[in-house]
């Protein structure tokens, strides 16, 4: 699926103009990622109405590997960061599966991998971002919960906590499961001590790379003065409510109206796998990811790439396709597939980062 994203980002460039492999790799936040591995952190770029835009606001984990890979390949960082979503798209895939797999069987393994896959802004996959990154570990993170292996979804967690913001939704699945673990199950020792373990594990990827922002900046809140900066924070949802509400009011209604009918969705989507009896580490994953893209003011555009790694969400669409017959599923899948290449294709050839 997303060779056909590819290729049909490629065959929409002949007709616009534009490379795919530039749209891909070097524009928006993934010029700002090449930039960290190639100098390090300390860039800042001013804007007008006070904005200040620091390279503090992204994460560290996938620029270091950009970092890496560039100074043992012929890639250069911006190159080494599609490598990297490409590897991690199928990690994130395999780790999707294993998820929908454990849950409901191999055929809601299945078609959970297809329906993230052919997502509208399932572009992003394939572009030099964070989002396949995170999501891949995210994923791992929850199946390992599901298994009990609490070590493991500790120390990935702790990487998800280095990759993104949102890695405080991994490390809330983590700690919740945990708790409520302990209180219910009440294990031996031996148990409770992997448990432990995951849950002191868990949050140092996020800690850490929070606790050195505001060490940089003098400042215990250094970090939300960065996003400040960018004009990100969180104000309860009345900015983004209030940008909706000027969408509706405008010209501009059409997209208004699929910006709220999305919005209803994917909280129908979470009260749906409520209802199911969804297992709790996926429902505070998930619910956490929401909560955090809803209420945060700044960059509306981006909100629905930010909601990409809330793959959960899908498990209610995903039984109902696996309930269908292969001639019923098949066509279903591709035309979603293809409605997303070509949804991704004028998205990313439009002017505002996606």
């Amino acid at each position: 699926m997303r060779a056909l994203g590819l290729a049909v980002l490629a065959l929409w460039g002949l007709g616009t103009g534009k490379d795919a492999h530039h749209l891909l790799s070097g524009r928006w936040d993934a010029v700002w990622y090449a930039r960290i591995a190639e100098d390090g952190y300390g860039y800042t770029l001013a804007l007008g109405g006070g904005k200040v835009h620091s390279d503090l606001a992204f994460f560290p984990l996938l620029p270091w590997l950009e970092r890496l890979l560039s100074s043992v390949l012929p890639l250069s960082a911006a190159d080494a960061g599609l490598l990297v979503s490409a590897v991690s798209s199928l990690c994130a895939a395999a780790g999707i599966f294993a998820v929908g797999d454990r849950l409901h069987g191999r055929r809601a393994g299945v078609a959970l991998v297809v329906l993230w896959a052919a997502l509208p802004v399932g572009v992003v996959q394939s572009m030099a971002y964070s989002e396949s990154l995170f999501t891949a570990l995210a994923a791992w993170t929850l199946y390992a919960v599901l298994c009990g292996r609490w070590a493991a979804a500790g120390a990935l967690a702790a990487l998800a906590g280095l990759t993104r913001p949102v890695g405080a939704a991994v490390v809330a699945a983590v700690w919740v499961s945990a708790v409520v673990t302990l209180v219910r199950r009440r294990p031996g020792r031996a148990e409770r001590g992997r448990v432990l373990a995951g849950v002191a594990l868990a949050p140092l990827g996020w800690l850490a790379y929070v606790v050195w922002v505001g060490v940089r900046t003098g400042s215990p809140s250094g970090y939300l003065d960065v996003q400040g900066g960018w004009g990100n924070g969180f104000d309860g949802g009345l900015a983004f409510g209030a940008f909706v509400g000027r969408l509706l009011a405008g010209p501009a209604f059409p997209a208004g109206l699929a910006l709220l009918v999305g919005v209803a969705l994917v909280v129908w989507l979470y009260v749906t796998g409520v209802r199911r009896g969804q297992p709790l580490p996926l429902l505070v994953y998930s619910g956490t990811v929401l909560l955090l893209a809803l209420t945060a003011k700044g960059y509306f555009g981006s909100k629905p790439r930010l909601m990409l790694p809330a793959f959960p969400l899908l498990l209610p669409l995903a039984t109902a396709l696996a309930r269908l017959r292969a001639s019923r599923a098949v066509p279903v899948a591709g035309a979603a597939a293809l409605a997303a290449a070509c949804y991704g294709a004028f998205w990313l050839n439009g002017s505002g980062p996606p």
